[in-house]
């Protein structure tokens, strides 16, 4: 049988590798504690860290679905708000409308008093339906002009859908429909005022007025089925929301179970690698051969 001869070098060697690999371990130990983190650099685990790469990557999407889903009701709530008001300008109108066709009852001066606060009606309608958000008109489309509609109720925006992206394959138009609410050139909400103002002022313009009415009550029609279209928008954003958050929670947990580590457990295998040094330097120091000093003392 070979015997392997050991020499002095080697041993003391041995026993430097020993001292040197307990203090590498106690350092990466300490390391995790200071840093909480078991992952301080890729090296430490190619196989985790590429899982964390992979985690973090969903983790900012789902954190971008919420600013997005933020963004997006805060765009569906200033529609909603913006249709609430005017619906009740236009309620107000209609009831106008209503008793000025009441001819028999009412002077000229009555009606043309009625006209003067239907035109101030049409000018609030004006202003609320080139409500803005952030700068842009909400029924405008994806217009980078500052109204939706001019001053004489010509739409000024374009058919362009603003979306918010609020999941993975989940995307929410989250403007509204400037032609569709309110109607076409020429025939829209503005010209119906317009017309039961002129309407009221004229001797002879109650079928006009009762023709208003009808126009008007049509318009709110309209403006019910915007502001109904606009709040299931909300409500699928809200649930995608709902959804992104509960996400972003669970791959944070992930996250967590990949890159932290358990400070308990770290304490312990602190106090163990520091033993460990401990011991080996204590055997290197009776392993190395004592000097040509030791001899002379």
């Amino acid at each position: 049988m070979a015997i392997t001869r050991v020499t002095q070098r080697m041993m003391s060697q041995r026993s430097q590798n020993a001292v040197q690999g307990g203090l590498t371990r106690l350092a990466k130990v300490q390391e995790q504690m200071e840093t909480g983190r078991k992952l301080n650099r890729p090296s430490d685990s190619p196989a985790d860290t590429a899982t964390a790469l992979r985690v973090r990557s969903s983790l900012a999407d789902q954190t971008q679905f919420l600013r997005n889903a933020d963004d997006g009701k805060a765009w569906l709530s200033t529609v909603d708000t913006a249709l609430s008001g005017i619906t009740s300008q236009v309620q107000r109108a209609q009831v106008l409308a209503q008793q000025g066709a009441n001819t028999a009852s009412m002077s000229q001066t009555a009606l043309d008093a009625l006209a003067t606060e239907v035109d101030q009606i049409r000018a609030s309608v004006l202003q609320q339906a080139n409500t803005q958000y952030l700068g842009r008109p909400v029924f405008g489309g994806t217009t980078d002009k500052a109204t939706a509609f001019g001053t004489d109720g010509t739409y000024q925006g374009d058919a362009g859908q603003v979306q918010r992206r609020v999941g993975t394959d989940t995307t929410v138009q989250v403007n509204a429909d400037g032609v569709a609410t309110f109607g076409p050139d020429a025939d829209n909400l503005f010209s119906h005022l317009a017309a039961l103002s002129t309407a009221l002022r004229d001797p002879n313009g109650a079928a006009g007025v009762q023709s208003a009415i009808a126009t008007l009550g049509a318009d709110l029609t309209n403006l019910s089925a915007a502001q109904a279209t606009a709040g299931a928008r909300f409500n699928r954003i809200d649930k995608a929301s709902d959804l992104a958050s509960q996400s972003q929670l669970q791959l944070k947990s992930s996250l967590s179970d990949v890159e932290d580590v358990d400070l308990a457990e770290v304490a312990i295998d602190l106090k163990t690698q520091e033993v460990a040094y401990q011991a080996a330097l204590a055997a290197t120091g009776k392993t190395i051969q004592p000097s040509l000093l030791d001899f002379l003392r």
